[in-house]
């Protein structure tokens, strides 16, 4: 029997545990715009000035790095509301004296990639209007082409660069995984994501209320591999944001039944995936 995960559901902010917290702060403030909205527990909480917090950041010095062969966070992907606001999102980064790992069209949207001083992965993108988005084969198109940059960048913005802009958001999260077909029996067969392109090798990108992609899950140098030790620099946690209390319930059903560990606290259900990724559902 299929399931389906309730259309409105969004993604939460990514939880890294990162090794130099003053390092990893000022990055996100610097190279992305992202306001510093205050701790809580004792994690470092980044967002756009009028929140939500997107990335958080948990310290831990003593935490060894994460194994180069390892499942965990391939990048997380901030959403800017438009073509303008990624031209000063892509200013920001080169003033700050950051390097991009890369630059794409993917079709549906187009994308800026780099890394933070620990290594994640962090992509920042803005996507086409939706009835610009085009199927083929019973799937949505999705490719990886060059940007074009200097059409980006012809839309800069006139003013002051006051941070990343209200209404950014997590657009999708994306990781790498030691198998596809366990990850879809889990992301698909348990939390309800729909399955959108299968046309990458090595990869699968599912999503709720036909979006291009919540999550993007891959393999790619990672097939068959081990999860990080527990504590590693890294991913935390990603969240999944339902609706309601009822979604909630039904995913925490969906979950016991498939045998899979599942924790229900205040903050929510508390899951990992089958290659070990941590997540938190939630409403």
């Amino acid at each position: 029997m299929s399931v389906s995960i309730d259309p409105a559901t969004r993604m939460g902010p990514v939880r890294l545990t990162v090794a130099d917290l003053d390092r990893a702060c000022a990055f996100y403030a610097r190279a992305l715009g992202l306001s510093d909205l205050g701790a809580e527990g004792g994690i470092a909480r980044m967002g756009p000035a009028g929140g939500p917090a997107l990335v958080e950041l948990e310290a831990r010095p003593d935490a060894p790095p994460r194994p180069r062969r390892s499942t965990g966070l391939f990048h997380l992907a901030l959403l800017v509301p438009d073509r303008p606001e990624l031209a000063r999102a892509l200013r920001r980064v080169i003033e700050a004296g950051a390097s991009f790992t890369g630059a794409s069209d993917h079709l549906v949207s187009e994308a800026l990639y780099l890394d933070d001083p620990e290594g994640n992965g962090i992509e920042i993108y803005r996507d086409r209007p939706r009835e610009e988005w085009e199927h083929e084969g019973g799937e949505l198109r999705m490719a990886t082409l060059p940007l074009d940059v200097e059409g980006v960048v012809g839309e800069m913005p006139p003013g002051p660069d006051d941070g990343m802009p209200d209404g950014t958001s997590m657009g999708h999260v994306h990781l790498q995984v030691r198998d596809i077909p366990e990850a879809e029996a889990f992301w698909s067969g348990v939390l309800g994501f729909e399955p959108t392109v299968r046309g990458y090798p090595g990869a699968l990108f599912v999503s709720a209320g036909g979006y291009h992609h919540h999550l993007g899950l891959n393999t790619w140098g990672t097939a068959g591999a081990p999860a990080p030790p527990e504590g590693a620099r890294g991913l935390s946690r990603v969240e999944v944001v339902v609706p309601g209390a009822a979604e909630l319930d039904r995913i925490e059903g969906r979950a016991r039944a498939a045998g899979a560990a599942a924790e229900r606290g205040e903050e929510g259900l508390r899951l990992r995936d089958p290659s070990g990724n941590p997540v938190l559902v939630r409403r």
